[in-house]
Order: structure tokens, then C-alpha cells, then sequence
């Protein structure tokens, strides 16, 4: 089975911050369970009010309640009737002042939390888990998330056994731990049990505090990529002709006269020719060498190479000359048919 982490938890104290901002020594257990009540008591009363978080700052004689919600309006209340009895709630608990501040989420489909309220919401009113998983991605996709993941578990359409339904849109780079990920989950009480919904959606990556994105090797570490020389053109690749290779001997064709024998004929020299050859091969480059020697000898069949001390030297066959043909005779042409007549007429 695989360890899931919380991908908040993973990035606390990284790239982002405790959803409680105080410290305390002696008295952490008392405000900790101050901490628990008050949230507890702000989901109730706010309960369809579509909130997100809830982040809490101690200070000697203040506390500061920060409230981030989809729906301010309905938090605040008529001349803001509800914000003050839920301040007055809040002071019973923790015995001190309390500021409440309230932030409104603009995008309620790029927040993980209210995603999976309202597929939980979606479950509760009998609609089809696939169809609530589809649409709910698709609406957070639109909304601008680079990616989206939606798990569902429990008794899913009534089903005796629970198993997991999960959906995904985009990419989720879980262990990336400057990717931006939001997590949320929230519980559907149906009349055949709970189902539990959980939602990944990934905003982007974090940004540094002057606001440029963080580079690929962490955080003030700058990776330069190394401008690559641009091709040469073929001409300038090309070997210099007058600079042969250093490992390999550069070869002259040289004339060689085998002696007159009984079944061979004289192998007739040709010193102009090989002169030339030789000019040739001096001007091309390295590169070309071979080329060169293929075509000396298709040009110079009868040329050949001084063999080395322990090399045996074969005779070369005589070519004979190609046969003349005989010229054919011309065909005369036929006569026409009017002096035929005359001919048989005489």
C-alpha cells in the first residue's frame, strides 16, 4: 500500500505558511483546544457559506480570525448583523478580543476545499458520482487549473461493497514540491452511509518573494542554459585541401613496367597521364582521396601502385582489343509497286 502524504503539510515551513500563526509555552494545550472550538463553531454557523479556510494569529491581547470564503455576503449578514454575533461567540470562547477579517475566493472552482463540498453536496442529491466527477473537473480545467484530481470512496450508487472512483485532468506533480497544490476534502452523507471526497488541484508553481517564478534549481539558484554555436555552413566543414590526415600515408599512383613474358604482353606506360593524376590528387583534400582513386582507375586501367618488399607481384593480363565488327550493308529500299507492274509488263 502507498504512503499517501498531505501535499499541504508537505510544503509547510517550504512555500507555505500554518493555517495557526502563534506560539506558546506553558498554555499550548489550552489554546490549541481554543483553536479547535472556534473552528468548529464557524463551520456550523457557516455552513453554506462556502468556506475555505480558516487562519488563526495570537497576539498579548488580540486574536485575529481570518476567514476566507466564496460567499461574503452571507457571512457578514444584513448591516453585518452575523459578523458581530459571531464575534461575540468567539470572545466567550477565548476570553479575548477578537478582530475577524474576511477574504472572498473570486475562483471557488481553483479551491480544493469548496470542489470537494460541492461534489459532496452533488452525492446528497442523488446525482451519479461519474457525472458529478466529470463535470466538476471540467469546470475547474476552464477555470484555469493546470491540473485536477477527484477521488470518491464509500458505498458508491448503493453498492453493497465501497471501492474508490477517482477522475484526472491535467497533471497532479505530487512530489514537486514547488508545484502549487491545493487539497481539500470534504464528507457526502448519504441515506446508505458517508462517502468521502478528496480533490488535488494543481495552480502552478510557487513564486519567489519578488515575485519571479522559481528557477529549476530551487529557490536563488539560477540555471543558465549555454547558448549552442550555431552549424556551420557545409562549406566550412569541409577538410583543408593541402592538410592530409596525420594517421593516414597519403598514396601517389606511380607507373610500373612488368617484364615481357611468354603469355603476358608489355604493360604500355603512360607518364603523362600519371603526372596528371598525381596534380590531381595534390589539389583534392584528404576527404576525397578515394574518390579520386576510383575514378584514376576507371580513367588509367593499366596504371598500377608499387607493391611493398614482401608483396608478391602478379602479372597483369593482356587486354585484348575488341573485334571490329563488320559494317552491315544498307538495305536497300523497297521499290514501289507502279515500276513492279512495269516490270512484269516487260
Amino acid at each position: 500500500m502507498g504512503q499517501k502524504v498531505n501535499p499541504i503539510g508537505f510544503r509547510l515551513g517550504v512555500y507555505r505558511q500554518w493555517d495557526a500563526r502563534w506560539y506558546a509555552d506553558k498554555e499550548y494545550t489550552k489554546l490549541l483546544h481554543e483553536d479547535l472550538a472556534m473552528r468548529r463553531l464557524i463551520g456550523s454557523r457557516l455552513r453554506n457559506a462556502g468556506v475555505a479556510r480558516i487562519e488563526t494569529e495570537r497576539s498579548a491581547n488580540q486574536l485575529t480570525v481570518i476567514i476566507q470564503t466564496a460567499k461574503p455576503g452571507i457571512v457578514i449578514g444584513k448591516q453585518g448583523a452575523s459578523v458581530d454575533a459571531l464575534r461575540d461567540e468567539l470572545e466567550r470562547i477565548s476570553g479575548k478580543k477578537v478582530r475577524v477579517t474576511i477574504h472572498e475566493i473570486k475562483v471557488p472552482e481553483l479551491d480544493a476545499r469548496l470542489v470537494a463540498e460541492n461534489v459532496a453536496s452533488q452525492l446528497e442529491k442523488r446525482i451519479a458520482f461519474r457525472r458529478a466527477l466529470k463535470q466538476t473537473v471540467m469546470r475547474s480545467m476552464r477555470a484555469g487549473a493546470k491540473g485536477v484530481k477527484l477521488e470518491v470512496s464509500g458505498r458508491l450508487g448503493g453498492a453493497e461493497m465501497s471501492r474508490r472512483e477517482w477522475d484526472r485532468d491535467g497533471r497532479v506533480p505530487l512530489h514537486t514540491l514547488r508545484a502549487n497544490i491545493d487539497f481539500g476534502r470534504a464528507e457526502a452523507r448519504t441515506t446508505f452511509g458517508r462517502i468521502g471526497v478528496t480533490c488535488w488541484i494543481y495552480k502552478g508553481d510557487y513564486v519567489t518573494a519578488t515575485g519571479e517564478p522559481v528557477m529549476i534549481g530551487g529557490p536563488g539558484r539560477e540555471v543558465v542554459e549555454a547558448a549552442r554555436p550555431a552549424a556551420a555552413p557545409e562549406r566550412e566543414r569541409r577538410p583543408a585541401a593541402a592538410t592530409p590526415a596525420p594517421d593516414r600515408e597519403e598514396v601517389t599512383p606511380v607507373v610500373a613496367e612488368v617484364p615481357i613474358g611468354d603469355e603476358a604482353g608489355t604493360v604500355a606506360s603512360q607518364p603523362d597521364a600519371a603526372d596528371a593524376a598525381v596534380v590531381v590528387l595534390e589539389a583534392l583534400g584528404e576527404a576525397d582521396v578515394e574518390v579520386a582513386e576510383a575514378e584514376l582507375d576507371e580513367e588509367l586501367p593499366e596504371l598500377g601502385v608499387v607493391p611493398g618488399a614482401d608483396t608478391k607481384v602478379e602479372k597483369l593480363p593482356v587486354k585484348k582489343a575488341a573485334a571490329r565488327r563488320r559494317p552491315t550493308p544498307a538495305k536497300k529500299p523497297a521499290p514501289s509497286g507502279e515500276p513492279r507492274a512495269e516490270a512484269e509488263e516487260d
